[in-house]
């Protein structure tokens, strides 16, 4: 089978994009991890299905590039309105389907197919808070934890003992080790279905975003986030431990297009 597909990348995040509205795709976790690894397939942290929807502009499937469909991906979310956009699905606004429930997204700004993306969120009411580090689900489960020196984290060793470790079974956590900075906040994420540090990760700087104000008490309702990739702005309205209109932001690039047999 011949596939046809787009290269997107949110922040680093990069991701593979399939138009499956016919719904003739049909992947394995096989084909998936195939596609996704970096020597032998296209190469990406993961990939997702654009479905039909009956009731919005399209239906967003996502799989981790272990090749398990995996929770919610803020970054996909961004990809995937900007990918729906070069189909023509949408112009600038769109409500789609993923598995926590439905989003609304928005083209902000387009810049030679570099298109800035604000992404709807999930609300938050809650969270687990120990001395040493925040649990937080944005749409997937975080773990988050302030570090002082955060490019001296051996992202990889620590973030996959954490996110194997008993206390988190059997699903496991995706793991952020988040800087404070004057104005900004620097944050590295092991994720799990990669299974390793990625250049960006939508879901856990939102979480680790929601954990400062928690940590610090901070009265603040945007912030700016530095990841390997890039940079991203998380923005919200909280009231006392709720966040409400949480929105995560940022560039989602074309990278190329091109098609595969699988």
């Amino acid at each position: 089978m011949i596939i046809n597909f787009s290269k997107y990348h949110g922040a680093g995040n990069d991701f593979i994009l399939i138009d499956n509205r016919k719904a003739e795709i049909n992947l394995s976790c096989d084909n998936v991890a195939f596609l996704c690894n970096r020597h032998f397939g296209i190469g990406a942290d993961g990939l997702m299905l654009l479905n039909a929807s009956e009731n919005q502009e399209f239906e967003m499937k996502y799989y981790n590039s272990d090749g398990n469909e995996s929770t919610m991906c803020g970054n996909g979310g961004r990809c995937i309105t900007a990918f729906a956009s070069k189909l023509g699905i949408i112009k600038n606004k769109a409500t789609f389907k993923a598995i926590d429930g439905l989003h609304t997204a928005e083209i902000t700004a387009d810049n030679n197919g570099i298109k800035t993306v604000k992404l709807k969120m999930m609300d938050v009411t809650s969270y687990h808070k120990t001395e040493n580090y925040f649990e937080i689900n944005t749409g997937s489960p975080h773990y988050v934890e302030f570090v002082k020196d955060v490019n001296s984290i051996d992202v990889f060793t620590k973030g996959r003992a954490i996110r194997y470790d008993s206390r988190f079974y059997p699903g496991g956590l995706n793991v952020n080790f988040a800087e404070i900075f004057d104005d900004h906040l620097f944050v590295r994420t092991y994720e799990r279905g990669v299974e390793d540090e990625t250049l960006s990760c939508g879901t856990g700087v939102t979480a680790s975003a929601m954990a400062y104000t928690y940590a610090y008490d901070k009265d603040i309702q945007k912030v700016l986030i530095h990841t390997l990739g890039g940079k991203l702005i998380v923005s919200f309205e909280k009231q006392k431990d709720i966040f409400k209109n949480v929105f995560l932001e940022g560039e989602a690039s074309f990278v190329f297009e091109g098609e595969i047999e699988i």
